[in-house]
């Protein structure tokens, strides 16, 4: 099993400059063999009869993959020795970056989706650094031995569990500080898989009047952290564009202005995580649309939408559920809102209508609750909860015929 802790850093003033310093020599690294492989690119992306007749056909060279990249290394540490206090592996890592971003862009990743091209990053825009293996033993009390780096606080504010070892390390730099995340594992804990009920099933309906509604008529506030927190937003970056570029006065109202956008996108996720922790107390299966929330984004509603963060809550949502045996299913969101969830008809309506009144069959009730019993319906015909089904009817079945073979009943 496989699960990351995430902790507090404490550095020293020294260490502070020592990881700032790190950073932006391996942020110049990052830009450098990134601008190689762009050179390749476009030096060799077109085949040579297609070519115009009268052309500069520049020297041909191998394609720079993540073998010959790394082969450069201990070149980079010859022509320049400062980058001698970094350990191997780090530098090594952002060959590995580099090329999991180059690939995304060429090829796509598991998934097929293509991602932009990749863009150089300016040094406040490298914030992490990984190490791929770490010793065993590395934590010692509250203190972390960083390799070619050295021992540095930690906040431990919980412990980490038996038998799990530290596999790889990565520290990163926020707004408020230095933080650091442990990839932990323990082969003999075993993968946990799916034992669910699928008869406790519950449809949720995402909105913008309530965060979410469920099939079962219950509702949740959305907290709106953003817009609570746009008045403070505003006084601070007013006080951003007054300072003058470079100055330290300004500096200092940008970390100001950082903080304050996490303080916000932690209260966020501490509602996402919590909400998720409710439902799946709850419920054995939660069903949702499948919705396209960058679409959503672009419209006259975006502010609201992203606010609300409905791609982190069903992400955070998905991956507690795979943790704890349950299930997530995403079903088609087209007219889930315009259907009776009763009749079936289509009952057309636009959205500043929010009660669902069919003419049909004359219910009525909350656009939200209708749109949500709809999502449940739907998910009922998902392949995995029909397999479940027919297990657990199977098992009553042998149960029911081994008490009788047996007498007792």
């Amino acid at each position: 099993m496989r699960t990351a802790y995430q902790y507090r850093l404490r550095p020293t003033k020294q260490q502070v400059a020592n990881l700032d310093r790190w950073l932006a020599m391996l942020c110049s690294q990052y830009n450098y063999l990134l601008a190689d492989r762009f050179n390749w690119y476009e030096q060799n992306r077109s085949p040579i009869n297609a070519c115009p007749l009268v052309c500069h056909l520049p020297e041909l060279r191998d394609n720079p993959d993540y073998y010959s990249q790394k082969k450069t290394l201990p070149q980079l540490k010859k022509t320049h020795p400062w980058y001698g206090e970094i350990y191997s592996q780090v530098l090594q890592d952002v060959v590995k970056r580099v090329k999991v971003t180059f690939d995304r862009f060429l090829k796509g990743d598991n998934n097929g989706k293509r991602t932009g091209k990749p863009r150089f990053k300016a040094s406040k825009r490298y914030r992490t650094f990984t190490y791929p293996q770490m010793k065993e033993g590395c934590l010692q009390g509250n203190l972390i031995n960083l390799p070619m780096f050295g021992k540095v606080k930690v906040v431990l504010h919980r412990p980490i569990p038996d038998s799990f070892k530290v596999k790889t390390a990565s520290v990163t730099k926020k707004a408020d500080g230095y933080y650091l995340t442990l990839s932990l594992e323990d082969k003999t804990v075993p993968e946990i898989k799916p034992n669910f009920n699928p008869d406790k099933i519950v449809g949720i309906d995402v909105g913008l009047k309530e965060f979410l509604t469920t099939s079962e008529g219950e509702t949740i506030a959305i907290p709106q952290c953003y817009r609570q927190a746009q008045k403070r937003l505003r006084v601070i970056q007013k006080r951003v564009s007054r300072r003058k570029r470079g100055s330290n006065g300004r500096l200092k109202a940008i970390q100001q202005l950082g903080k304050q956008h996490k303080k916000v996108a932690d209260k966020r996720k501490d509602f996402h995580f919590k909400t998720a922790n409710w439902l799946l107390s709850k419920y054995d299966v939660v069903a949702h649309e499948d919705l396209n929330v960058k679409g959503l984004a672009r419209t006259r509603l975006a502010k609201s939408v992203l606010d609300a963060g409905w791609s982190s809550f069903l992400s955070i949502l998905a991956n507690k559920a795979e943790n704890a045996g349950l299930l997530v299913v995403p079903v088609s969101a087209h007219n889930t809102s315009q259907d009776c969830s009763n009749c079936k008809e289509k009952v057309p309506k636009n959205l500043h209508i929010r009660v669902h009144d069919c003419p049909h069959c004359g219910l009525r009730l909350d656009r939200d609750w209708n749109a949500a019993i709809n999502i449940k319906n739907r998910a009922e015909g998902h392949p995995v909860l029909k397999a479940q089904r027919l297990l657990s009817d199977s098992r009553i079945g042998c149960e029911a015929y081994t008490n009788l073979s047996t007498g007792m009943v």
